[in-house]
């Protein structure tokens, strides 16, 4: 049954309205869009007009031809239990992260690395890898809506630390990355983060980016912005002189506004690893560690990682996925 989606209203402050198989989609509590969010918001849909697209046939294929967990499994783990029950998979995650979790609105898919997760482990489930509802998030929002039990997991390049670990439990890793810095194109007066002193520098209030900037450039002025979109934006209009974040969100900027920006220097810090959020406790982390363990396995996961990241970068070899756990 092909997922539909009924349609993409955040240029117009709305909320992100969709459907899968007769189920629908929430946007997360969150401050109505300013003026600013909405231009933005606008821009960055042409941006994809000159970027590398993903491979639509076979990411459609590599989901379609996903396993299916026997009743067996489904009923000796509760929080599985009860989305099988549900019928619909509650998702949290973005529709704009292009390289992770990317709206395509002329056939209504979301595509990238994070939604094929999703829709493989729908799959897994519920048989029917179209049975997911989505609920839009931010980084500010990731741990809200699965305490208040708005969704059943948070696939968003959410990276796993000490104090989220307090609030919600994690599945996997199932990514690994660092942290990088980027620039305008062109720009050489930023080598990288030891040439962060005394510039205005971009991260995203909620994420890592502020305690990462703290530790390795504290006489940087950081700016914080609620999304990615804004970050970048910022960068562009030369509203701050770098951003720093999540090397592989970087990454999505770049390949996504050829020629726009570049990573000054090398990836820094500690690896950061992106795990799938769930309940604080739930036994859904064993459930889902065991499915990760499968799809890494099979080669699913391999598989996933190329038509998602590998061959849009131009990177020809997947890297190792992480250990699990």
């Amino acid at each position: 049954m092909k997922k539909k989606v009924l349609s993409l209203l955040l240029a117009a402050g709305l909320a992100v309205s969709m459907a899968a198989c007769g189920g629908s989609s929430s946007t997360a509590t969150e401050p109505a869009e300013t003026a600013a969010d909405q231009s933005t918001t606008a821009a960055s849909a042409t941006e994809e007009t000159a970027s590398v697209a993903i491979d639509k046939e076979a990411f459609d294929s590599l989901i379609a031809s996903g396993a299916v967990a026997d009743d067996a499994e489904i009923e000796a783990n509760a929080w599985a239990k009860s989305i099988k029950d549900a019928g619909v998979f509650r998702v949290g995650s973005t529709p704009t992260s292009f390289l992770f979790s990317q709206l395509d609105e002329t056939d209504n898919g979301i595509r990238g690395f994070d939604a094929g997760l999703w829709q493989l482990l729908t799959r897994y489930i519920l048989g029917d890898e179209s049975k997911w509802e989505l609920t839009q998030i931010d980084s500010t929002t990731r741990e809200s809506v699965l305490q208040s039990d708005q969704v059943d997991a948070v696939f968003a390049t959410y990276s796993i630390t000490e104090e989220r670990q307090k609030l919600i439990s994690f599945g996997g890793p199932y990514y690994t990355s660092q942290q990088a810095v980027m620039v305008k194109a062109g720009n050489k007066d930023i080598t990288g983060i030891d040439s962060l002193a005394g510039k205005t520098v971009a991260t995203q209030s909620g994420s890592t980016g502020p305690v990462i900037l703290a530790e390795f450039a504290p006489e940087a002025v950081v700016q914080e912005f609620k999304n990615d979109t804004e970050a970048r934006t910022a960068l562009e209009q030369g509203r701050v002189d770098a951003y720093v974040t999540d090397y592989t969100l970087l990454l999505n900027a770049i390949v996504k506004n050829p020629g726009a920006f570049e990573i000054a220097g090398d990836t820094f810090g500690e690896e950061d690893n992106y795990g799938i959020g769930l309940p604080l406790d739930s036994d859904g982390v064993e459930f889902v560690n065991n499915w990760l363990k499968k799809i890494e396995a099979d080669g699913t996961w391999e598989k996933l990682w190329m038509i998602s990241l590998g061959d849009r970068t131009g990177i020809d070899t997947a890297p190792a996925a992480p250990a699990i756990g």
